[in-house]
C-alpha cells in the first residue's frame, strides 16, 4: 500500500538527507486540501508527508479526536491507493498522552510530534522521552518528532528572544536524552500570520545544530516549523544544513478560503437575491423571479477548484524544496 508507516519514512528522511532535499510537511484541515495534495505531488513524482493536528483531528470527528483520526485515515489510505508516490502521514503538535497512545494503538500515523517546547527543558525531556518509550514498548511502526526551543507567533509567550533559537549542545543533549527521531529547531522562523519582534533567521544556525550532532554520532533528521514567509531561496539555504521537514499550514488555509472567495465574487448574483427579491432561502426553489444557480453554488464546483489550487501550490513547493522527482517508489 502506498500509505506508509514509520520505517518507510525514514528512508525517505535518508535519501532527503544523502541528496540535500525535504519534504513540505502539508496540514489538512479539510478532505478537498489532502486529495489536492495528493494530485500535485504525484504530478512532480514526489513522495507527500501530510501532516494532521489535534484540532483537525476533532473536528473530522464531529468533536472526537479518535474517530476524527480513523475517519481521516481510511479517507487517506483509500486515496492514496490510487497513487504510485508513497504518502505518509505525521501527527502534528500532540500533547495529549491518551490520544497519542491511541494513534500507536490504531496504527495510522507514520509519525507523531510531541510538542513539549513550552515547558523548561527538564519537563520537555522527561515528556519527549515518555512517548519515546511508549513507542518502543508497543512496537509502534511509528517516528517520534520533538520540539526545542520556541517558534515565533502562537507559541508567543517567551519574552526572552533567545529562545526562539535552538542552542546546538542543548539540542545534543535533548536528543541524546530523548531518542528522539526527528529534531523541530527554532532559527528564527514565525508560525501563521504572526506579530511581535522580528527575528533573524538564521540557517547558520540550522548547520550548528546540525554539525553538533553529527560530532556526537546522531545523524538526526531537522525539522523547521512556522515557516510562514520563508522565501525559497532562505528554505533552500535550510535544506542544505539537515532540514529535512518543513511544515506548511496556513498557506493551505489562505488558498482554500482565497480560491472560494474568488469564485462565489466572480458571480455572486448566482448565490444571492438582488436588492428587490426577498432574502428568503424557503422560497427560492419554487415559482420566484430569481433563484441561485447550482452550477455555481454546487459545493462540488468550487471543492473541484480548492483541490485543483492546493494541488499547483504544492507542486510548485516540492520544486522549492527539491522533493520533485525523488520519491523512491516509482
Amino acid at each position: 500500500m502506498p500509505f506508509y508507516g514509520g520505517s518507510e519514512l525514514e528512508k525517505v528522511y535518508d535519501d532527503a538527507l544523502d541528496e540535500g532535499f525535504g519534504l513540505i510537511a502539508s496540514n489538512i484541515a479539510e478532505p478537498n486540501i489532502m486529495m489536492g495534495l495528493i494530485e500535485g505531488a504525484a504530478r512532480e513524482d514526489s513522495d507527500l508527508l501530510m501532516q494532521l493536528s489535534g484540532g483537525a483531528a476533532t473536528f473530522a470527528g464531529h468533536e472526537d479526536d479518535v474517530s476524527g483520526l480513523k475517519a481521516m485515515g481510511n479517507y487517506i489510505e483509500n486515496i492514496a491507493d490510487q497513487y504510485d508516490i508513497g504518502v505518509f502521514l505525521n501527527m502534528d503538535h500532540q500533547s495529549d498522552m491518551e490520544f497519542i497512545e491511541a494513534q500507536m494503538d490504531l496504527e495510522i500515523p507514520s509519525s507523531i510530534m510531541i510538542d513539549a517546547s513550552h515547558e523548561p527543558f527538564e519537563e520537555n525531556v522527561a515528556t519527549s522521552k515518555e512517548v519515546v518509550e511508549m513507542k518502543e514498548e508497543k512496537g509502534a511502526d511509528v517516528l517520534i518528532e520533538a520540539e526545542l526551543g520556541q517558534i515565533k507567533g502562537v507559541e508567543d509567550e517567551v519574552e526572552s528572544e533567545e529562545a526562539f533559537y535552538t542552542d546546538p549542545e542543548q539540542a545534543v543533549e535533548f536528543v541524546d536524552r530523548t531518542g528522539c527521531d526527528l529534531l523541530a529547531i527554532s532559527v528564527g522562523t514565525q508560525h501563521g500570520v504572526a506579530k511581535g519582534k522580528d527575528l533573524e533567521l538564521r540557517p547558520d544556525l540550522a548547520g550548528d545544530i546540525r554539525e553538533a550532532l553529527r560530532d556526537h554520532g546522531l545523524d538526526t533528521p531537522l525539522v523547521l516549523h512556522g515557516s510562514s514567509g520563508v522565501q525559497p531561496d532562505q528554505l533552500q539555504a535550510m535544506l542544505q544544513h539537515g532540514i529535512c521537514k518543513v511544515n506548511k499550514d496556513t498557506r493551505y488555509q489562505y488558498e482554500y478560503t482565497r480560491t472560494a472567495f474568488d469564485h462565489y465574487r466572480e458571480d455572486p448574483e448566482a448565490i444571492v437575491p438582488p436588492e428587490d427579491v426577498d432574502d428568503d432561502r424557503d422560497t427560492f426553489f419554487n415559482e420566484t423571479e430569481w433563484s441561485p444557480n447550482k452550477d455555481v453554488f454546487d459545493p462540488r464546483v468550487v471543492g473541484r477548484k480548492i483541490r485543483d489550487r492546493i494541488a499547483d501550490v504544492h507542486a510548485d513547493l516540492t520544486h522549492v524544496s527539491g522533493s520533485a522527482g525523488n520519491s523512491r517508489y516509482l
